[in-house]
């Protein structure tokens, strides 16, 4: 399976490892460019400019066009239990448009907009990687 990678770049080495563990297990996956400077602290969490600059929201678009389903990287953020900013669900909403499979990493965090997340009817997999099939 393909898989793309979503989640914030606070994120990134999970990206990696999680990366790195479904290849083993013959998945094909893409991550967000530049992950690695982020997890090395070499590049900051990206702004509005470079989203703008880079055209980053179209390209991960095209990417997650590409694949099978998403995987949302919802770790704890700002106080916020299994966190899914706004790119991740801009991401979620593109998969679920698509009809890509959609799996969370841990459950469905209490936001303004769970109602949103559970209506495009996630998989969650509780961190059990064997789960995306």
């Amino acid at each position: 399976m393909k898989i793309t990678i979503c989640g914030s770049m606070q994120f990134a080495q999970k990206m990696i490892n999680i990366k790195q563990e479904l290849e083993s297990h013959g998945h094909q996956v893409v991550i967000p460019k530049n992950s690695d400077k982020y997890a090395s602290g070499t590049m900051s969490v990206e702004n509005k400019w470079e989203k703008i600059e880079l055209d980053l929201i179209k390209n991960y678009f095209e990417e997650i066009k590409k694949t099978d389903a998403v995987l949302i990287i919802n770790e704890n953020k700002n106080g916020v239990e299994n966190y899914i900013g706004g790119n991740g669900l801009i991401e979620m909403a593109f998969a679920h448009i698509l009809n890509k499979k959609i799996y969370l990493l841990n459950p469905v965090p209490k936001l303004n907009y769970t109602d949103e997340i559970e209506a495009m009817q996630p998989i969650i997999i509780n961190n059990d990687l064997k789960l995306i099939i």
